[in-house]
């Protein structure tokens, strides 16, 4: 791949990554101005992160496309790196932070807002960001872990010693995934007793037609279970495998793949979790599809022609409500 490819493909991605998730933040907003709900302030934060994911690859764009005889400062670069580390950081921390608070939801239900009100919440916020604050500039404040011999393009492993990315994976990374692996299971295990209770106070029979089969609690739990878990390992777990591997095969040159592709798909990660932690739930879902609503009827007619100028117009304009159900329909 390119410098230039590399460099649209970065763009492109930034575009995508930052107008989904400014677009989730708008509906989480509104959303929580009425209901305030303590576990949407966690998806909010999710949303904020990645989109600041998105904002701060953007200046990678220009360097990609300038080719490789562009030349950046060292401490410009790895202020740069460190400025993408850290929300990316803060994603996967987020990630774990609101696995966490569906199996507090889960698992204590009437203590559940005793113990997640506003000081709660915050200081979780708070002390994430101040985590992933510390993972991403741990380069600027321990300077061992910047390269000694730096030639002025700036990359990843350009500007950062290997023995960074296994600092990461040990003390970041293997037990945020080993704590999100867990709460998820912990989940699926809740949602399989209550469908084998479900299951035990149904009739054996129905005198007549019984109605056609769907799928049961523990089958649509599994299938969210296997997307979160999925979605989050198949993301980013290849980018520190490889960096994993290139640390202990010194002889091997994986550079260029993980900074041009495995990075990359830990970068859609970003681009994931709006559709996985926002969309998907019934709320956010008619928060956004009343957003779009609103957008088609102030913004539609800008671009209408009146072909008949003398023609009466409308009184007023209906907009229909549309409930819950009617949306998972």
């Amino acid at each position: 791949m390119g410098y230039v490819s590399f460099g649209v493909i970065l763009a492109i991605l930034a575009s995508l990554i930052m107008a989904t998730n400014s677009f989730v933040v708008a509906a989480l907003v509104r959303l929580l101005w009425r209901t305030e709900y303590p576990g949407l302030c966690f998806v909010l934060n999710l949303a904020v992160a990645d989109a600041l994911v998105g904002f701060t690859i953007t200046g990678l764009v220009a360097e990609e496309l300038y080719g490789p005889g562009h030349q950046t400062p060292q401490k410009y670069c790895v202020l740069r790196m460190a400025c993408i580390t850290c929300p990316s950081a803060a994603s996967i921390l987020t990630v774990i932070l609101v696995s966490f608070d569906r199996y507090l939801a889960i698992e204590h239900p009437f203590q559940y807002l005793k113990i997640m009100h506003a000081p709660v919440v915050g200081a979780c916020v708070g002390g994430l960001w101040v985590l992933a604050c510390f993972i991403g500039f741990l380069p600027v404040i321990v300077h061992s872990f910047q390269q000694n011999s730096y030639h002025g393009q700036c990359t990843f492993f350009a500007v950062f010693q290997p023995t960074y990315m296994l600092t990461v994976f040990c003390v970041g990374f293997f037990p945020a995934c080993f704590v999100f692996i867990y709460f998820h299971c912990h989940l699926l295990k809740v949602a399989a007793l209550h469908a084998q209770q479900i299951r035990e106070q149904e009739p054996s029979g129905c005198a007549g037609p019984c109605p056609p089969p769907h799928l049961s609690s523990a089958t649509k739990a599994a299938r969210t279970v296997a997307i979160l878990v999925g979605g989050f390992v198949i993301s980013w777990l290849p980018f520190f495998v490889g960096s994993l591997v290139q640390i202990a095969c010194q002889r091997c040159v994986l550079h260029r793949i993980l900074e041009r592709y495995l990075w990359v798909l830990g970068l859609c990660n970003s681009l994931v979790n709006p559709l996985v932690y926002a969309f998907w739930q019934k709320e956010v879902r008619l928060q956004i599809h009343q957003m779009f609503l609103c957008m088609k009827i102030k913004v539609l007619p800008l671009f209408r022609v009146d072909n008949h100028p003398h023609a009466p117009s409308r009184a007023a304009v209906s907009v229909h409500a549309i409930s819950l159900t009617h949306l998972e329909e």
